[in-house]
């Protein structure tokens, strides 16, 4: 197979002609380089981005002559190519139009015709629909990802892909491996979404470049570059249940090359709020404190760019009875409490050089040092992580004969030093260190026409999991206008961290057992899946409105699992290694339109059958729902001369049963149904634009109130033999209003 792929790779490398090659660079009218900017020809689905300094390369087919530069906020530009001269684009900030009709404005998630991965990207106008506190509640409005809580104590909020949770996503930042190993549990919210400038969503095996352990699906948030950022922004939230944040970042430009922007985040609730009356605290009480300062230099000339992170944050959360006081209760049966304490600093470097008189070459290093140090309990269970993590990547991009064929090739080493202490129902230290070198090849075709391939592998020595390889594949095919199909092969591996990823089951009495003990992690093997994908996308005219049909279909096929069994019995929670099927087949109807100016309705299915075979049987993933809906209708006014605007946002999202952990064994007053009620969330916001530099917001989540029933068993008497707080389908307590203001300095 592997030597058919090589031969039909070599043919399509061979037979490629070459064409003239169209440089140039795109810029705002301040000059400042246009990271992302789309450059396309005309009438095809041929395309290219620019890299950091505005600049880029495209291919020129005979047949066609007008490029079209566009980006989020700025006027799109159409351009006849006549020479190979080099281009000098330069776009205009639709704000600064006075008399310019836009007729067509660029959506808040963007789905390409041309990039070969299925990817879409969500901007800070999708990620300001929902006030945005913090990453893992920035996909409320995104049907590709589902957020519900993972518990009814610590308020944590989890995420899902593909029908899989987020241990399965590779969560990078600028794709740097971010939320991992130990921060899996709380990573999501130790991000402010303000600092947030867009997130790309990739469905499926991602690219070899980035890892490994991607097996569903690829998250990679970017941060506000300061090189582009504004002098000053300050964003208020306050919430009733008297959840407080303050946001602000404070940007400097040094020179036309070295620009800093530090960014500061506090958050805090002390009310004890107790709204479906059953004893516990509905979120957690707590702060937070999170610093960055952010250095970018750029010399445009020479072709170097770099950025330096400098991060700290500490997180204090404290859960359970209304009444529990650490300072007298902290484990002991005199209340049941949880602390969740939190510490992290972060140390990252980019550094990048394009090479001035080859566009098409350059290379990257990035390096990133992380500690991680969580101390925390729950009730009488104990467990504290201490992670140490360094991470290095050096990739090089060139072509070989031509731009139609490129290729990324490099090495990267990760290196984590774990010091992990469990106390449950046993005490144990599974302090370990774990370790990995590796080397990736990615070889890229595209005709610069209707098709385009990314074929990669990449080969890994861990010292847990040994050497493997790691084969991925994507195709573009573009069989008409404005329609694109894809599809994508992938293997992913690695190692589960069982209790780092399943920290919600801390909350409640089971017992904890691990099965397997000849395994290199935990006694465990490693898991390995391949995902299998197939995507369409159908843009098109609909009674003259822009409209758009996505419909996905994925398949993730576990040859290996790490199966988390908390059906066999509801005192206990069993950890071994898959011994039978488990599978997650996702399928995903998306459709969109314009219904008038300014009016925008989105709307989506979803299907998923999730199975694995536990001790018991084969059965059905636990609390995930097999069919969800997802709506949102969007209005925003026309902008007046002094950017005085409303938007309006509304989003339904409708679930259906789903199936509830075994209880049988309990007595009959802690038992519960076998399927979970369908139900429906509602969540709404709107915000008044007073000028460009100044906006208020008032919104709503849950606007329906719904209240899932029973979402502490043996609530009354948490130390008992039934207590389990991890059974939740739904919202826990009942509508929570809100409301803020952002002022920027431009």
């Amino acid at each position: 197979m592997y030597k058919k792929i090589a031969l039909v790779l070599f043919f399509i490398s061979s037979v490629a002609s070459a064409q003239e090659i169209i440089k140039g660079i795109v810029v705002d009218e301040k000059k400042q380089p246009l990271l992302g900017a789309n450059i396309i020809w005309q009438k095809t689905s041929s395309g290219t981005t620019s890299d950091e300094k505005g600049n880029f390369s495209i291919e020129k087919p005979a047949e066609f002559s007008i490029l079209e530069i566009s980006y989020e906020g700025f006027e799109t530009q159409r351009i006849e190519v006549t020479s190979t001269e080099s281009l000098t684009i330069i776009l205009k900030e639709v704000n600064n139009l006075k008399e310019v009709t836009i007729s067509k404005t660029k959506r808040s998630t963007e789905h390409s015709l041309y990039k070969v991965t299925n990817v879409q990207t969500m901007g800070q106008k999708e990620l300001l629909k929902a006030a945005c506190c913090n990453l893992s509640e920035s996909f409320s409005t995104n049907p590709s990802i589902d957020v519900n809580f993972s518990d009814a104590v610590t308020g944590n909020k989890q995420i899902k892909m593909l029908g899989l949770t987020s241990p399965y996503i590779l969560i990078a930042e600028e794709n740097i491996p971010s939320v991992r190993g130990a921060s899996q549990a709380y990573g999501l919210s130790f991000v402010p979404g303000t600092w947030v400038e867009s997130i790309q969503i990739t469905k499926g095996a991602g690219s070899v470049i980035n890892g490994y352990e991607s097996i569903s699906g690829q998250i990679n948030y970017e941060v506000l570059k300061p090189v582009n950022d504004i002098p000053f922004f300050l964003n208020v939230y306050g919430s009733q249940d008297s959840r407080y944040e303050l946001n602000t970042h404070f940007n400097h430009k040094y020179s036309d090359k070295l620009s800093s922007t530090l960014f500061l985040h506090g958050n805090t609730r002390q009310s004890r709020n107790d709204m479906n009356d059953d004893g516990f605290l509905d979120n957690p009480i707590g702060k937070q404190v999170n610093i960055l300062n952010r250095w970018q230099y750029n010399d445009t000339e020479k072709g170097w760019v770099s950025f330096l992170n400098l991060r700290y944050m500490n997180d204090e959360k404290q859960a359970g009875e209304v009444d529990f006081n650490p300072d007298t209760d902290k484990l002991t049966t005199n209340a049941w409490g949880s602390e969740v304490n939190t510490e992290k600093i972060e140390i990252s470097n980019k550094t990048g050089y394009v090479f001035p008189e080859m566009p098409y070459q350059s290379f990257g290093f990035q390096n990133s040092f992380q500690s991680h140090k969580q101390e925390s309990y729950f009730g009488l269970n104990q467990y504290n992580i201490h992670q140490t993590s360094f991470y290095s990547n050096l990739l090089f991009n060139s072509i070989i004969s031509n731009t139609k064929n490129k290729f990324t090739t490099g090495i990267n080493f990760a290196y984590d030093k774990y010091d992990e202490v469990v106390n449950v129902n046993f005490d144990q230290d599974f302090s370990r260190i774990d370790n990995s070198v590796g080397a990736f090849f990615e070889y890229t075709f595209d005709n610069l026409n209707n098709f385009s391939l990314v074929a990669g592998a990449r080969a890994d020595y861990h010292n847990r999991l040994g050497t493997f390889v790691t084969p991925r594949l994507h195709i573009r095919y573009n069989p008409w206008e404005q329609a694109v199909i894809r599809a994508s092969i992938g293997r992913g591996k690695r190692a589960a961290n069982i209790f780092a990823e399943n920290q919600q089951l801390f909350a409640s009495s089971r017992d904890f057992s691990i099965l397997n003990s000849d395994g290199k992690l935990y006694g465990l093997n490693p898991e390995i899946a391949w995902n299998y994908g197939l995507s369409f996308i159908q843009k098109f005219k609909l009674l003259g409105m822009s409209s758009e049909v996505i419909l996905d279909y994925y398949v993730t096929d576990f040859q290996n699992q790490a199966v988390v069994d908390i059906d066999a019995n509801a005192q206990q929670v069993l950890f071994y290694n898959l011994d039978g099927k488990s599978f997650a087949n996702s399928f995903q109807a998306e459709f969109s339109i314009e219904l008038i100016k300014h009016l925008n309705f989105k709307t989506a299915y979803k299907y998923y059958d999730v199975q694995t075979q536990f001790s018991t049987g084969q059965l059905q993933k636990a609390l995930q729902a097999k069919h969800r809906f997802f709506g949102n209708l969007s209005f925003e006014t026309h902008i007046k001369d002094k950017g005085q605007q409303w938007k309006f946002d509304f989003t339904y999202n409708w679930l259906g049963e789903q199936r509830l952990p075994n209880t049988s064994m309990n007595p009959t007053a802690y038992q519960l149904a076998d399927y979970a009620p369908a139900f429906a969330v509602m969540n709404t916001q709107i915000t008044r634009t007073f000028s460009s530099t100044f906006e208020m917001y008032i919104g709503g989540e849950n606007i329906g109130n719904y209240k899932q029933n029973n979402g502490i068993v043996q609530n009354e008497n948490p130390f008992g033999s039934y207590f389990d707080s991890s059974m939740i389908y739904g919202p826990t307590f009942g509508a929570m209003y809100y409301a803020g203001l952002r002022f920027k300095i431009k």
